[in-house]
């Protein structure tokens, strides 16, 4: 799908996204849709932006996605709401799909989802019968240990209901962070090459070593969020890392049990860091690269619906920099592989000959249109892009149909319990940007929101603790505790609390859990046990978060000033 797709949908589902604090731009296309007549489902344990608009707001208790979505279907199945014809001509797995989602009724599952069975029932009727039904999922979906599962099981439901391969329809994964989908298209996967090419795959891996010269090895890589383990308790010698590069990236500050990470990065061998900016992983470097930002270099985006954008140049970077490429290029020369470009359009050119599914979408063409969307395979003006997948009912299997999945739910690895009675899940904050390398850097957003952000929680427990609005608060897991300030808020449910994972002193992932999804391998950040505990000296609370502040500022060289919070 494509994000201006959104605004003529006939019906929203939006699932586990906070399009208002994430991506106020797709936002506005939601609230668009709205005021062409659309209808919304809001699917999320808080009130949200998003949730005050909708037509059914689905508040369901955290980590219960997959029920939630087996007894739409269960619904939508039972009340004879599927597409009979788009099922038998395109699609598998049908049979063994109902059998397992049969034991999902809505009212099995209500209580445990937290939400009256009517309203499930309701949901699917809507969302069934719109005729141009939209699923929009976020963070919420696939931060948890049963992410891959969720998604495969919303996917169920455009599948059963014929709505994909027509326009407005579909199921979109808005992504966390600016080019996330362009990383994942350029390679930066551990099972894929450029293009989602398999590394295991003899054809497309020669493909590759022929055009670079080299001879790549046959097995995937890991994923970011296992490093800790493969430094740490990895007995294989030859598994164990001994030297991280890392390049825009803060793991010590946006990874899950950040005192994992630290002990990870502390007895690596070698680390070195590639950044615009100095962060909380920088501590640990033993070599930084320092690079140039979006405005000072040329290259090229994927926006979260498969669209390439150009970036171009408007600042002459300032001091002893190098753009990314640049500092790639000669690491690899120095290293032994000679790696030489003039300009990103080589790389670029390099890139689209390797990916079928990207050959169209030359400099040329990105800049006629503003954004081509892949798959475009061919070079001349009629192939403009692929607005949305799948038109005719056409998939990427290798029989063309689409596959039904379903599996049981099973719940988060670590639930409340007596001594941390609360649930802690992770969000975003719409004045920040990810782990606030950048916009922590910029006073004016310093100015609206600081040290030592938020604790979302509900009045009824702060209330039962004793904790008034804007008190500084101790929070703890089993990993750790942090200061921050309490926000004492209607828009949470009673025994859940919330935190963004911008800020330096109140680091939610001090307390997060690594369970990862099996697949993804993802981290659990949307649930995890945790304790909430009123501070009764709130002066010296204070003194503490700013000397905690100064002294990471100090540490990290960060030249920037603050005056001290008083109580």
């Amino acid at each position: 799908m494509g994000v201006p797709e959104i605004e003529d949908a006939a019906l929203l589902f939006v699932f586990g996204y906070n399009g208002a604090d994430s991506h106020p731009i797709v936002a506005r296309r939601i609230v668009r849709a709205k005021q062409k007549g659309a209808k919304i489902i809001c699917a999320d344990p808080r009130i949200i932006e998003t949730a005050r608009i909708a037509d059914m707001h689905l508040q369901l208790k955290g980590g219960t996605n997959l029920l939630l979505v087996n007894a739409i279907a269960n619904t939508i199945l039972e009340e004879g709401l599927t597409d009979e014809d788009f099922i038998e001509k395109h699609s598998n797995g049908y049979a063994e799909f109902k059998e397992i989602v049969k034991k999902y009724t809505p009212e099995g599952v209500s209580v445990q989802v937290g939400i009256p069975a009517s309203d499930i029932r309701k949901a699917a009727r809507m969302y069934a019968t719109s005729g141009r039904s939209m699923i929009l999922y976020g963070m919420g979906v696939c931060q948890f240990g049963q992410a891959v599962d969720v998604v495969k099981a919303l996917a169920n439901l455009t599948i059963m209901t014929g709505n994909l391969g027509r326009p407005s329809t579909g199921i979109g994964p808005v992504r966390g962070q600016n080019n996330v989908q362009g990383a994942c298209d350029m390679g930066a996967l551990p099972n894929v090459f450029p293009g989602y090419q398999a590394v295991t795959n003899p054809e497309l891996r020669a493909k590759f070593e022929k055009a670079w010269g080299v001879k790549l090895p046959d097995q995937n890589g890991i994923t970011l969020t296992v490093v800790p383990h493969q430094v740490l308790h990895e007995k294989d010698p030859t598994k164990q890392i001994h030297g991280y590069y890392i390049m825009g990236e803060d793991p010590v500050q946006s990874d899950p049990d950040s005192a994992e990470v630290r002990e990870s990065l502390e007895k690596c061998d070698f680390v070195v860091m590639q950044d615009i900016f100095m962060n909380k992983t920088g501590q640990y470097a033993d070599v930084i690269l320092p690079a140039t930002s979006w405005c000072e270099h040329e290259g090229v985006f994927s926006c979260c619906d498969r669209g390439f954008q150009r970036v171009r140049k408007i600042l002459e970077p300032v001091g002893d920099l190098k753009t990314d490429w640049q500092i790639i290029c000669e690491m690899s020369t120095a290293m032994g592989y000679p790696m030489k470009y003039n300009k990103t359009e080589e790389i670029w050119n390099e890139v689209i000959e390797l990916c079928p599914g990207f050959y169209g979408a030359t400099y040329q063409k990105i800049e006629k249109q503003g954004s081509v969307q892949w798959p475009c395979r061919d070079r001349s003006d009629a192939d403009t892009g692929t607005v949305y997948l799948h038109k005719g009912g056409k998939f990427s299997n290798p029989d063309g149909k689409a596959n039904f999945f379903a599996t049981d739910w099973r719940p988060p690895q670590e639930v409340e319990n007596k001594e941390y009675p609360l649930t802690l899940c992770t969000v975003r904050e719409v004045g920040h940007y990810s782990v606030r390398t950048m916009s922590g850097n910029c006073r004016m957003l310093r100015n609206l929101e600081d040290e030592p952000g938020w604790l979302q929680i509900s009045p009824r427990d702060a209330e039962k603790l004793g904790i008034k609005h804007q008190e500084l608060v101790r929070v703890s897991s089993l990993r750790g505790s942090v200061i921050t300030r309490a926000n004492v808020t209607e828009r949470v449910k009673k025994g859940a609390v919330y935190m963004t994972y911008q800020w330096w002193v109140g680091a939610c992932n001090e307390l997060t859990n690594a369970n990862l999804d099996p697949i993804s391998k993802t981290p659990e950040y949307k649930y995890c046990a945790c304790k909430v505990e009123k501070l009764s000296d709130q002066k010296a609370a204070w003194e503490d978060v700013n000397k905690t502040l100064a002294d990471l500022r100090k540490k990290m060289r960060v030249d920037v000033k603050r005056e001290g919070v008083k109580a």
